[in-house]
């Protein structure tokens, strides 16, 4: 032990996880610097990719893409800019905004997508077996769970409760019908396995 308290395996380990976050990430942007995009753009497009319709309650996309609010407005502005993705008033709820993918947005992230799992691979998944992979996300999971008590990022929020503050929640709550919205992300019923919300869909 050392004057911090920490164990000298524990200093090794978050020394190694502060720089993995921090150097992964501009590694994944180098390589997705020939199609024109960030990493936390690729992310932002994949999400809308991934959705009904391409599109989801700005609300739901920074919960898919663990990003605060403000942040997934410049990032969103900056794609509009780029004629990637629009902002479109959710019919549904006057109060919402939706992001949704314009045709030249599923171009550039398709453009992007090769670059983006090569990079993964080589630069995560090249010494990992599936054995590996699985602890990695697990161990992940137990740090992810620490820095988001709350629950409100969808990496953490399975299998969290319903807020009665929130309108559909309230609503499901007394039983009530909600009606569906095409920009809300999917809702998994009771006998579907458990899964992550944020994982990629199959």
């Amino acid at each position: 032990m050392n004057a911090t308290g920490l164990s000298y395996d524990q200093r090794v380990a978050l020394a190694r996880l502060a720089a993995l976050l921090e150097l992964l990430p501009t590694s994944l942007d180098k390589q997705l610097a020939p199609v024109g995009l960030t990493a936390f753009e690729f992310g932002l497009l994949s999400a809308l990719a991934d959705a009904p319709d391409h599109r989801l309650r700005l609300s739901a996309l920074a919960s898919r893409t663990n990003a605060t609010l403000p942040r997934l407005s410049r990032v969103v502005t900056g794609l509009e800019a780029k004629g990637l993705v629009v902002r479109a008033a959710c019919p549904m709820d006057g109060r919402a905004t939706n992001a949704v993918l314009t045709e030249a947005g599923e171009l550039r992230y398709r453009q992007g997508l090769p670059a983006y799992e090569g990079a993964v691979q080589s630069l995560v998944l090249a010494d990992l077996s599936e054995a590996d992979v699985s602890e990695l996300a697990r161990l992940s999971y137990l740090i992810l769970a620490r820095l988001d008590p709350d629950r409100r990022m969808a990496v953490t929020t399975e299998g969290a409760a319903i807020c009665p503050a929130d309108p559909a929640g309230a609503a499901s709550l007394a039983g009530e019908a909600v009606p569906p919205c095409p920009a809300d992300p999917p809702v998994r019923m009771v006998d579907d396995p458990p899964t992550c919300p944020a994982d990629p869909s199959r």
